[in-house]
């Protein structure tokens, strides 16, 4: 009977993460308009609904019966793929993400996490790297020339990236000595680790801007030079899933950068519960994603590579060998 409960709460869990992340673009679009519209001085959405809160299910009701586009002469299998290609990594990712410790309910307790891997932060990186592969089969498969020019500066931005996000997380994982995203969270209990590791933050929440491909690292899309990039041929439903995996990979970044540098769902001063702490701190860097995209413009190709790997690599090399000689 244990084990029956066991697999009923983890079938659980995994359904509630996937509506979760299937629903996320539905409050961040309103969300990431109003902001937009606050900084620029005007309202932004307010026609559907009150203040614009049904803006989200139109646009909805709008994908889902928007006609299924397929170009003559794409590749049809891959254009199909794609889009799952780049939806399904950042959901299966969450499988090891934790939210907090454990909570009760009616005498039960319930961990706040689908699993507790000793090797955590790698099976991230791992996985997330897969995505990159939904967006190079998304553009190359279109058989168009702003699709494919869309992917390739894809490939090169995320590979360029991904070296250093991985580098400045090192030296967390030196400090908790250990890869486990639980054990990280636990080690911050007194001090977070953005005191000892703000340039290791630094870099990887660049790199994370980049890895999300948000302005002003959009360079994928760029719909002044490339229409809309590695999916200008996509629409309806198989667009829904870009902009899905889009809204989850920034969600992911936010969550990720809690944990690793800001102490998880251990709170200061204030004796709020944990979850509620995580919720608030995850609340920000979203906030902080789309402040960015409404007030820095979007960097040149050279200057992405350069800050990749003339900015960015060194000084998450540096940051490992300066936490090495400090703390070990």
């Amino acid at each position: 009977m244990e084990l029956v409960v066991a697999l009923g709460l983890i079938v659980f869990k995994v359904a509630l993460l996937i509506a979760i992340l299937l629903l996320l673009p539905l409050p961040l679009t309103w969300l990431e308009r109003k902001i937009a519209g606050h900084i620029q001085q005007r309202m932004g959405p307010m026609r559907v609904g009150w203040h614009g809160l049904l803006q989200p299910v139109a646009d909805g009701v709008k994908l889902l019966t928007k006609e299924d586009h397929v170009p003559a002469e794409a590749d049809r299998f891959l254009f199909k793929l794609a889009p799952i290609l780049a939806l399904a990594p950042p959901f299966v990712v969450f499988a090891a993400v934790p939210f907090g410790e454990s909570v009760s309910v009616l005498g039960t307790r319930i961990t706040l996490y689908v699993s507790n891997m000793n090797v955590a932060l790698l099976f991230v990186f791992a996985v997330i790297g897969i995505e990159v592969y939904g967006v190079i089969f998304g553009g190359w498969a279109a058989n168009s020339k702003y699709a494919v020019l869309g992917s390739l500066r894809t490939c090169a931005q995320m590979i360029s990236y991904e070296i250093p996000m991985g580098f400045a997380v090192i030296g967390v994982v030196m400090l908790a000595q250990s890869m486990s995203l639980l054990d990280i969270v636990r080690a911050q209990a007194n001090v977070w680790n953005i005191v000892y590791q703000p340039v290791g933050f630094f870099v990887f929440f660049v790199a994370g801007l980049a890895e999300s491909q948000r302005i002003p690292f959009d360079l994928a899309e760029a719909e002044g030079d490339l229409g809309a990039g590695f999916h200008t041929e996509y629409s309806g439903i198989r667009f829904a899933f870009f902009m899905v995996s889009e809204y989850a990979v920034m969600f992911l970044t936010s969550v990720l950068a809690v944990i690793l540098f800001f102490g998880g769902w251990n709170g200061v001063l204030v004796p709020l519960p944990p979850l509620l702490w995580f919720l608030l701190k995850v609340a920000f860097f979203v906030y902080l994603f789309i402040w960015l995209r409404f007030t820095f413009p979007r960097y040149r190709y050279d200057q992405l590579m350069a800050i990749g790997w003339k900015v960015l690599l060194p000084l998450s090399m540096a940051n490992i060998i300066i936490t090495g000689v400090a703390f070990l």
